[in-house]
């Protein structure tokens, strides 16, 4: 940030009035809550959104920081919405555990193809139970590097069955100090929208009130279908598919339970227990 700071500084003096604009990336938005610290004007905008002169096949920095300023001042960029720190810092803790949760889904499709090959095959109902946990542990390999293998890809799904477990505990012991709490408990309220969904939609999307109305809400998920029409033809395909698919998966997982009979469970009975009737 030095040097960012230094040429502030000079732009500063030369009694001009500043406003930054990058592009949303890898880089965070650690550049935006700096210069909003120090009373700046600055723009994230959407690299997607961006509008593409056709023929131009020459990209550098220089290039590029004079079309974002050209593009600016037509008024042509899409400015994105900069998440609070407590969204973000929620939202690297949810990543953690996608990413867990698909380290044990690999670890657990790289064992069972290596005992395919050996023809070992488990008789028991249902796989990854405590029944098929303790098959594998007794399983006894015809060579001793074979049964090396077996035991590393073991101890591989037992590793990250725990990272998964740990961080579901995290989850749900910072929720409570987190402002989103509330919002967390109303989702729940809806079937299918447990406490890992309720706390991805809260993290990723926050205050949905900058949302105009729910078809707003839904373009920027991509839940809304294509369009491709001319004249007096009109096409409409599937879903657009943009924005946070985190959230869009979610969404579409969770409305699967809509297509079944409406019943309140136990478990969503006590879920929606501290509610108010209004929710």
């Amino acid at each position: 940030m030095t040097s960012l700071d230094k040429a502030i500084r000079k732009l500063i003096s030369t009694g001009c009035e500043p406003c930054f604009i990058y592009e949303a990336g890898p880089g965070g938005y650690h550049v935006y809550r700096h210069l909003q610290s120090q009373g700046l004007a600055c723009i994230v905008v959407a690299p997607s959104l961006i509008p593409k002169r056709a023929g131009n096949k020459v990209k550098t920095d220089r290039r590029d920081s004079l079309m974002l300023a050209r593009l600016f001042r037509a008024g042509e960029l899409t400015s994105i919405h900069v998440p609070e720190e407590e969204d973000e810092a929620m939202r690297d803790l949810i990543r953690a555990l996608n990413d867990a949760k698909s380290a044990e889904t690999k670890a657990k499709q790289r064992l069972l193809p290596f005992l395919l090959r050996h023809g070992i095959r488990y008789s028991g109902k249902t796989q990854w139970r405590p029944a098929h946990m303790r098959w594998l542990a007794e399983l006894t390999m015809p060579l001793a590097v074979q049964q090396i293998v077996l035991q590393e890809y073991v101890d591989a799904i037992k590793e990250n069955t725990e990272r998964v477990r740990r961080l579901l505990e995290q989850i749900s012991e910072v929720l409570p100090q987190c402002k989103r709490a509330p919002v967390v408990k109303a989702y729940q309220a809806l079937r299918g929208v447990a406490l890992l969904t309720a706390v991805s939609v809260a993290a990723e999307i926050g205050d949905m009130s900058r949302f105009e109305n729910p078809k707003h809400l839904m373009a920027y998920l991509g839940l809304v279908p294509s369009e491709h029409s001319s004249g007096g033809t009109t096409r409409r395909g599937g879903i657009t598919k943009t924005g946070n698919n985190l959230v869009r998966r979610l969404l579409v997982e969770s409305a699967w339970c809509y297509r079944l009979m409406a019943r309140k469970t136990s478990i969503l009975l006590k879920r929606q227990q501290e509610l108010t009737p209004d929710i």
